[in-house]
């Protein structure tokens, strides 16, 4: 789940680390008296959107009036900010942050991520603040320093003083900025974080250092331990089909094309998004019922999928390892019962009790498709689809 900057920065404050005086509106007519609350000379409005390069977009600006403040808000409320992340379609922007102008004297770039080829986090910090990190790995990489971390100790003080050293960091505030690394990986390891970054970190006229701006991501199989983070939700640009898939715990993505996939098991629903594109096919989604799918999963699986009107045909591709085929078979007979498809289904099952799941699907006078292998059910999935458009 990422988090709108707003929110990682509340995150942040609550472990001790300095971020500006800000407040979040979604209406223009606040921005006037949250401009006064801040009480400074020069405020910047900042759009809340999911993706970055804000600043380019102008997703960024600074005013110095209340009046002004107002003039620039209702501008951007409502309109679509477009970036190199978001697409030319752009991100519609609903939420924006006022915050305080800060007097900044040198920017620092910092990140803690999970390095999958060395299964740690990694901490990841440069001297080019401001700018992306792919950028800077382009234009200048011997500037990207790179430490992984610890997950029981943390961050050793070797580390600590070998980073300080090679960002240049003055002797006033080093001790600062080892306490502020410390608390990062406190944030990052308790809030079961995939990524944190901080871009910029500003060390200011003061010798403060603070979290100019700030991105969060959690991870979402972990969000079973962390309640306080539901008000977040409300937040999030979620569609009705995602909405339902986290209800259910039903792993989902929705794509472009017009065949969907009901499958247990990630490694399998990929194989069967490749196969598709094999045979000439566009899959619909991703969605992964899991190992131990119950009747109401199947059936709210097959909803999310029938949900999005592109849909032309659907594959069904179980192995039935933990749980057994012809018991998958009842449900998945009951769950076209009740939901009531009408356009091809194809199912494809394999694995223990393989024949008497394929004696159930055969007797059950249903219009289901049986397939054999994956390669069979691919091509008649796509043939299906490419038939043309069953009404509904």
């Amino acid at each position: 789940m990422k988090l709108y900057e707003f929110q990682a920065k509340n995150i942040l404050k609550n472990y001790g680390i300095l971020v500006p005086q800000g407040k979040v509106i979604s209406s223009s007519d606040d921005a006037p008296e949250v401009f006064r609350e801040i009480g400074c000379a020069s405020c910047v409005i900042k759009a809340q959107i999911l993706a970055g390069g804000r600043g380019k977009g102008g997703g960024i600006q600074f005013v110095n009036t209340p009046s002004e403040a107002q003039t620039i808000a209702s501008r951007m409320f409502g309109s679509s900010l477009v970036t190199h992340q978001t697409g030319l379609k752009g991100a519609e922007i609903k939420y924006l942050l006022i915050e305080e102008a800060v007097s900044i004297k040198k920017e620092l770039y910092l990140a803690i991520t999970i390095d999958r080829s060395l299964q740690m986090p990694v901490l990841i910090t440069s001297t080019e603040g401001g700018m992306e990190i792919e950028e800077i790995a382009l234009r200048a990489p011997e500037n990207i320093i790179r430490e992984p971390l610890d997950i029981l100790f943390g961050i050793h003080p070797f580390q600590l003083r070998r980073i300080t050293s090679k960002l240049g960091i003055p002797i006033t505030p080093s001790s600062k900025f080892t306490n502020l690394l410390i608390k990062l990986f406190d944030v990052f390891v308790k809030n079961d974080c995939s990524l944190l970054e901080i871009n910029p970190l500003v060390i200011t006229s003061s010798g403060e250092l603070c979290a100019l701006d700030a991105k969060i991501e959690i991870d979402d199989n972990a969000l079973y331990r962390h309640p306080e983070f539901e008000q977040f939700t409300q937040y999030q640009d979620f569609s009705q089909a995602e909405v339902l898939a986290r209800r259910y715990r039903l792993s989902y993505i929705s794509l472009d094309g017009s065949i969907g996939c009901l499958v247990n098991g990630a490694g399998l629903a990929m194989a069967t998004m490749d196969m598709i594109k094999l045979h000439g096919g566009e899959p619909a989604n991703f969605l992964d019922v899991g190992g131990d799918a119950s009747l109401e999963q199947i059936i709210q699986a097959f909803e999310i999928i029938l949900s999005d009107y592109r849909v032309k045909a659907i594959l069904v591709n179980i192995f039935g390892g933990i749980m057994k085929c012809d018991v998958i078979a009842s449900g998945i007979i009951q769950a076209v019962k009740e939901v009531g498809i009408h356009v091809p289904l194809i199912v494809r099952l394999e694995g223990t009790n393989v024949n008497a799941a394929r004696k159930l699907l055969n007797e059950s006078g249903l219009n289901i498709i049986p397939a054999k292998d994956m390669k069979s059910a691919a091509d008649a999935v796509v043939k299906a689809s490419n038939n043309g458009y069953i009404d509904r």
